[in-house]
């Protein structure tokens, strides 16, 4: 749930929010909600809000106050109970919104509670007639810390400078807490002041524009990396040492390798925009790859419906079985870290030993009828199609590992295309082809 606030989303909105979902919950045999926010201006009030709907119903509140998204999910496995984040992620500061999910971090999707919240909001939510609950504080942040760090060794690899950009988000937050604790990391922050007016640049990484500052204090500063959080901090992006970008598909395939070491043949799950190396490299080292639609509530369905050990997405959310398979930026990169500093390879080699293909990232476009542009594109390549799948918009298999996706926006009116080949002159080859029908 995310909106303009004051518009879409305000304290009696969010009220009634609290209280359905704690009829849910209270459903589900919960006793308490644990409820965390970003630092944005209007999340305080807002979760505050969120926390008498929930008392109300007779559950207990516990606020850990300033946390990234996945301190939260942190706070809900290790508290086991159903939890609320306060955040807009990476939307500009007039938004804000609620991430929910059940005890132990586990999703609450459409078709899993939030048809039931919207029902109760448009017909109104009953009233409790048992004694209201009771609200408590806890500081879970150096637990969390704590925590990560336990789940991945750093002991003796070699010193690395790390350049960080927060964005003004809640790495500014989390960053110290994780990795100012870690003796071999010298830490070169940007934008750690918490300031939900986003004063540099939007807290969205996956925006090449808004990676610029961190790309330039790389090279600035000689790091050996640098990491880029989005405003909950829930994700991470990777630059090398000459500031080039490490796509989150070979940041995928990295710490899919790395899990599987613990773990041989184990499952990975991938979305089916991340690209092929990565079910390919899942395979070679025995494990395997499960393929799922974009977005978080599938990949968290697919994690446990198979127990997966891993996920990743093409967007930077990375998934672990080991954080009651909820993602975690902050463990991603500390993963890479690792790996990087376990080495005496720069980040410019490891991560392109992991992307053996070229692609096109996601290109959107305003489409009047985004059925009728896909059909028009199918029918464009149904001769040069070695198959065609459906499981998310449309996935064209080419010869010679191409590959493209078309998916429709299920909030707009945009068609996102993704391409993959062996080169960047194919890519380019198929985007301009594609686009020229799409667009035309």
């Amino acid at each position: 749930m995310r909106g303009v606030v004051g518009e879409q989303i305000d304290e009696e909105f969010v009220r009634d929010v609290g209280a359905a979902f704690a009829r849910l919950m209270r459903g589900e045999a919960a006793t308490r909600v644990v409820i965390g926010h970003d630092m944005r201006d209007s999340s305080p009030t807002l979760s505050a809000a969120f926390a008498a709907g929930v008392l109300a119903q007779g559950l207990d509140v516990v606020q850990i106050g300033l946390a990234s998204t996945d301190e939260l999910y942190f706070a809900s496995g290790h508290l086991g109970c159903p939890g609320a984040m306060f955040t807009a992620s990476h939307n500009p500061a007039r938004y804000n919104g609620i991430k929910l999910c059940r005890a132990n971090a586990l999703p609450v999707g459409q078709d899993t509670g939030l048809a039931t919240i919207a029902n109760e909001l448009i017909e109104g939510v009953p009233a409790h007639d048992g004694a209201s609950g009771t609200a408590g504080e806890r500081q879970l942040l150096d637990a969390y810390a704590e925590f990560l760090r336990g789940l991945v060794d750093l002991g003796g690899i070699r010193p690395l400078k790390v350049a960080v950009d927060a964005g003004n988000g809640m790495g500014g937050y989390t960053v110290p807490a994780v990795l100012g604790a870690v003796d071999a990391l010298n830490i070169v922050p940007l934008y750690f002041e918490l300031d939900g007016s986003f004063p540099n640049h939007e807290a969205n990484p996956l925006d090449p524009k808004n990676l610029v500052d961190l790309q330039q204090l790389v090279r600035d500063s000689g790091a050996d990396i640098g990491l880029a959080f989005d405003g909950d901090a829930d994700r991470c992006f990777v630059v090398d040492e000459r500031g080039e970008p490490v796509s989150p598909s070979a940041i995928t395939a990295l710490v899919a390798e790395r899990e599987l070491a613990k773990e041989p043949g184990a499952t990975v799950i991938h979305n089916l925009i991340t690209s092929q190396s990565v079910p390919k490299l899942v395979t070679e080292l025995g494990g395997t790859p499960v393929r799922t639609r974009v977005g978080h509530s599938f990949i968290k369905q697919q994690m446990a419906a198979t127990g997966a050990i891993f996920g990743g997405e093409h967007s930077a959310h990375y998934y672990f079985r080991d954080f009651w398979g909820a993602d975690s930026g902050m463990l991603a990169a500390l993963h890479v870290l690792a790996a990087l500093g376990g080495g005496d390879r720069p980040m410019s080699e490891l991560g392109s030993s992991y992307a053996t293909y070229a692609a096109s990232g996601e290109i959107n476009s305003t489409v009047a009828d985004a059925k009728e542009r896909t059909m028009a594109v199918l029918a464009a390549f149904q001769d040069r199609a070695v198959a065609v799948d459906r499981l998310d918009g449309v996935t064209v298999q080419l010869p010679e590992d191409a590959w493209f996706n078309l998916r429709a926006s299920n909030t707009e009116p945009l068609l996102r295309l993704n391409v993959e080949a062996r080169s960047t002159e194919e890519v380019d080859a198929l985007v301009t082809e594609i686009l020229s029908i799409v667009r035309g």
